[in-house]
């Protein structure tokens, strides 16, 4: 249901500005994109506190410009999947949804309502673009790209349209000649949680406090506020489910390994390139040094026994041994399980999308799925944001755990040095 204060006031089909040339119009996935479901990438709103002067409409049709330009160079984005492994790219286009939100942007960052902002991301279609006279939001299909993939697109498409793209790197889409597709059936929701009664909060780590843990215990600052956010996850889901002590504890971990096979995979190439490392703690594995310890040994097992083997036939071997294995652990846990993933944007600079309305004063997302949480640098640096997505009954316990709010704080205003009062 949409939120009583956001009005959709167009939806439009945004076609490549010049035609897929024919010998481009069938693009095979690689083996990895063709495990992932048909979903959308969670989708990253960018909110503008600077926008331009010019009328509503003049940068709505600016933005249907620039995005008709940026699909020529990512031209599976206006495609349709033909098949699990493959798009049938043919330029039928993007969907682009603007709407309104009758509040002041000061009012939205002050207190920061996540009902609200669900209604600001465009979940319901594949390939979507929102736009919010200031701000703005994408929901690409995971099975073309990563958060990499995903970052790739959203910078071309910003440098577009403030009309500085004569320096763009273009993305290459040539997965499948590092690991081709395969005719075969495997099972890629493995682990997948129901959707239920959800909530998501966001939470800011402060990361003088961080580094004074980091400087007793050892870890990255990625490891540490995980660990934390897991022990404080599972302290909830404990006292709101007393049956939950005796389930496994499964924290799956997202690892880009773009960088880990030879020849290193650039960064301008789409696709999918990460895998989700396992990692099995039991109830009493869960102080913050041990949890921290655990991760790190997950890590470094996956880079030095399997990374670099995420091509060709050895590829294929890998992939199907670990869902095997994966399979095999899920089955035996009997549904008795604490499943929760990580994945950290740490050092992707997402404050650095200038659409020519000057850099985002706060970037933030959603989710719909339950025991996820997302990590990201602050916008200044100083500290790491992570959004959290939990039940609602856990989640009235996770926000109030004294450990936790030790060393974050929760749902904490978004402005920053906003002088801004634009309507959005």
């Amino acid at each position: 249901m949409t939120h009583p204060l956001v009005k959709i006031i167009s939806r439009k089909m945004i076609k490549p500005s010049s035609p897929t040339p024919h010998h481009q119009r069938n693009l095979q996935l690689s083996f990895l994109d063709q495990l992932l479901p048909p979903t959308l990438y969670p989708s990253i709103i960018f909110f503008y506190s600077s926008p331009t002067s010019d009328p509503a409409s003049t940068v709505s049709e600016s933005l249907h410009a620039s995005l008709s330009k940026s699909l020529v160079l990512f031209y599976p984005l206006a495609g349709r999947l033909k098949t699990a492994a493959s798009v049938h790219c043919n330029d039928e286009g993007a969907h682009f949804l603007e709407a309104r939100v009758n509040c002041q942007l000061s009012d939205l960052l002050k207190v920061p309502e996540h009902k609200l902002l669900n209604n600001l991301i465009p979940e319901f279609e594949p390939k979507t673009v929102q736009y919010f006279r200031i701000a703005v939001a994408a929901s690409p299909i995971h099975k073309i790209g990563d958060a990499g993939a995903y970052y790739k697109f959203i910078q071309t498409w910003a440098a577009i349209h403030r009309g500085e793209s004569d320096q763009l790197v273009l993305p290459e889409f040539n997965g499948a000649s590092v690991l081709p597709p395969r005719e075969l059936s495997l099972p890629n929701n493995l682990g997948l949680i129901p959707n239920q009664k959800l909530t998501t909060r966001t939470f800011v780590f402060d990361v003088t406090k961080i580094a004074s843990l980091k400087a007793k215990i050892g870890g990255t600052h990625v490891e540490l506020v995980s660990a934390i956010i897991l022990r404080s996850a599972l302290a909830a889901s404990h006292k709101s489910k007393p049956e939950t002590t005796s389930s496994t504890n499964v924290l799956s971990q997202i690892v880009s390994f773009r960088n880990r096979i030879v020849p290193a995979v650039a960064p301008n190439v789409m696709g999918n390139w990460f895998w989700s490392v396992q990692v099995v703690f039991k109830q009493n594995e869960t102080e913050l040094q041990e949890s921290v310890a655990k991760m790190r040994k997950g890590v470094t097992d996956f880079y030095k026994e399997k990374a670099d083997r995420f091509k060709g036939q050895d590829g294929f071997r890998v992939v199907s041994e670990s869902l095997r294995e994966r399979g095999e652990f899920f089955k035996s846990t009997k549904g008795c399980i604490n499943l929760y993933r990580g994945t950290s944007l740490c050092k992707l600079p997402v404050y650095e999308i200038d659409f020519g309305w000057r850099k985002p004063t706060w970037v933030t997302s959603q989710s719909n799925h339950k025991n996820l949480f997302l990590l990201i640098d602050t916008k200044h640096g100083d500290g790491i944001e992570v959004w959290v997505t939990l039940d609602e009954e856990e989640m009235a316990i996770f926000e109030s755990e004294e450990e936790l709010l030790s060393f974050a704080c929760a749902n904490p205003s978004a402005i920053v040095n906003h002088q801004s009062h634009s309507r959005m």
